[in-house]
Formats: structure tokens, sequence, C-alpha cells
């Protein structure tokens, strides 16, 4: 969730707005959220006095020496725990209750991205320069004193290899980092190669922020996911509101980016996925020459599965009823959420040709999976 502040909650920190929403409504009061909030909320009060002093000094401006004075930071914040417990949430509450114009929130993975894409240019620019990740440490705290970072992992070697150095030149800066992750960070790219290598990352990471666990007593993803419905028919501009409204309750307003899956030699292209959401075309699944081994990559990959635009599938779409039928066993059995926009109810959608038989299960699926106790039976 990423709500607007108003000017007085922005002046009061993450806390005050914490609890204003609960007192609209609009949250459901939480101890573990609570204790998150007060966290933030000291954090956010010694970022007011750490911004002011920050700048050049006097004499070395007036003479022309002009270099930032940086003292260190105070230590920032790391806030890890199952998926929809509101970690992103109180994160943004934070954010935005910082008056300054020198912070960022990123996805870590689009900011690793970013610093790979920039040494390029380095290497490119200057030849082999003998650490450019100090250089472009530096040019990220001129613009960037508060780095609020959403779903911290670290999965690849390349991005393991350069993180202590990265942090360490981040850190020496005066840069401050907020994360949240799922995974403690003594189990961040956990069985990677050359792991031993990254270990003094981990070591620095626990020194500069402090660790929370935040184990909130409601999956609130999964939540919303009840409140709003999971199956919406007809088609059109109604239910594609729908669609979008459940994808970004999902993934926090999250955009999504493309991604690739490998099967048996193969890629599987998923359109849009982020935070363990996949967003699907029903053309995507069930109009390419797809099977079972690709069905059940995705429901490996994703806690939740979107296929929109489901058509009316008469005798001549056999060949893309029968995919609709292998798929929803796929993620039936794996116990995975579909969130679908369908052109009619799911016993409406094959009732005639040769398939019309087996999609019966299919329908009977497709509505056992609107059910809250399917829909509760896995954290999402």
């Amino acid at each position: 969730m990423s709500q607007p502040q108003t000017q007085t909650q922005t002046q009061k920190g993450p806390l005050f707005a914490y609890r204003s929403f609960i007192e609209k409504g609009e949250l459901h009061e939480d101890s573990a959220q609570g204790y998150a909030a007060e966290k933030l909320q000291s954090l956010w009060d010694r970022l007011s006095e750490y911004q002011i002093v920050r700048g050049t000094s006097g004499w070395r401006k007036r003479l022309g020496l002009s270099r930032r004075k940086v003292q260190p930071g105070p230590q920032g914040l790391y806030l890890y725990g199952p998926v929809g417990r509101g970690k992103s949430m109180l994160m943004d509450l934070f954010y935005e209750a910082v008056a300054s114009e020198n912070k960022r929130r990123v996805h870590f993975h689009e900011f690793m991205l970013e610093v790979h894409g920039t040494m390029h240019v380095w290497r490119q620019q200057n030849g082999k320069v003998e650490d450019p990740l100090t250089k472009i440490a530096t040019g990220i705290a001129k613009e960037t004193w508060l780095l609020c970072f959403d779903e911290f992992q670290v999965d690849n070697i390349a991005d393991a290899m350069i993180l202590g150095r990265l942090f360490d030149a981040l850190f020496n800066e005066g840069v401050v980092v907020v994360a949240t992750s799922n995974a403690h960070p003594d189990n961040l790219y956990e069985r990677g190669l050359q792991r031993e290598r990254f270990i003094p990352f981990i070591d620095t990471l626990k020194n500069r922020v402090a660790l929370l666990e935040l184990h909130a007593e409601r999956d609130y993803r999964r939540d919303r996911l009840v409140d709003m419905g999971v199956y919406f028919t007809p088609l059109g501009p109604a239910a594609d509101g729908e669609l979008v409204a459940a994808f970004n309750a999902l993934t926090d307003i999250a955009s999504g980016e493309p991604e690739d899956l490998s099967v048996m030699g193969r890629v599987v292209l998923v359109p849009k996925a982020a935070k363990g959401v996949a967003w699907f075309e029903f053309a995507d699944l069930c109009e390419k020459p797809l099977g079972s081994p690709d069905y059940l990559a995705i429901a490996k990959a994703y806690h939740t599965v979107f296929i929109a635009n489901v058509p009316i599938l008469p005798p001549a779409k056999r060949n893309e009823a029968k995919r609709m039928v292998t798929l929803i066993d796929a993620l039936y059995e794996s116990k995975i959420n579909v969130v679908v926009s369908a052109a009619a109810e799911p016993d409406a959608l094959c009732t005639e040709g040769d398939t019309a038989s087996a999609f019966e299960r299919t329908a009977s699926r497709l509505m056992e999976m609107q059910s809250d106790d399917y829909i509760r039976a896995r954290p999402i």
C-alpha cells in the first residue's frame, strides 16, 4: 500500500501516519506492525537532524575547495519476514514522511541492474578502472543520501561479488539504508557459488542496519484476495479494472517486469511478474504449444497466477480448451491462487465438443478456487 500523506502526517512521521490509517479503518491494528512503525519513527527522528548538518563546510566552499562534509549516517533498518505482512507498506509510510528530495525508493533488483549498467559504461569510457564501485557510490551519494530497497534479495553471483565493495563505499559516503526482505541477512545468497566471498557483506550489512523481523498476525495480501474476489465476468472495462486492482493490491502497486522461465531447455515467457505474482493473457498460456511441464514450472515459481481474457471455448477451440484443463489441473494440485477474467462463469465456458466433459472438472475447480478455504490454504 502506498497512501498519499498530508503535510501534517509528513511532519509527524511514519508512526503518526500508521495510527491515522488505523483510526480511519484503512488498516487493522497489528502489534508487530505497530512495533515496526515505532522503530521507523525513531529512525525518522534521527534523520531529521542528520539531514540538516550534511553539506559543504563554509571555509572550503569560500576558497573553492568544495567537498561534501560526510558524517557517519545513522544506523538504518532491515525489515524481514513472510510475505504479505505489511513490510513494504510500512517502508512506504516512512519514505513518504522523510521531507527530502535526496532520497530514493527502488526495487533492489532494479537498483543492481542500474549498477551493473553503470559499471559497463565506466569500463567503456575509462578502460579498466581499479575500483569503479567507489566512484559509482560517490555518484549515488551526491544525489541520494537515503536508499529504501524493496525486496532485498541476492540470487546471482554477479551481484554477490560486488555488494561488499559497493555498500562499504555507500556507507562511507554517509548513505542510510532501509530495506525489506523475506530473508534474514544470514540467509541471503544461500548455497550460492563462492558464497564465502559474500560473507563479509553480510557482516557489513548487519553492522550498518538494525534487524527487525516482522511476523504480523495476518497475511494481509491473502486477506485482500479474499475481499476483492478472484473471478471477474463478463469481459470488459469493469473486469479489466478489477483485475488490475487485484494485481496492484497483491504487489503493492509494483508495475511488474517480464521474466523468463527455463523449462526442459525451452523458455516460457512471463509477460509481467512481481512479488511472486505472474500475469498472463489466456493466449499466452493456452494458444501456444505449452503443456504440463510448463504449467508446473509456473506453479513452482509463483504463488498467484493471473489469467486475463478467458474466452468462450467452442469446439473449434478444442486445443485451447485442453490446455486450459491441463493448466488448471497443474495450478489446482499445486494450491496456487488464480485470478481470472472470463467471458462467462466457469460452467459456461466450455459446454460443447469433445472437451466439454473433461472441462466439467476444470469448471468445478475454478469455482472451488474462489472459496475462502482454498485461498487461505496457502500463505501468499
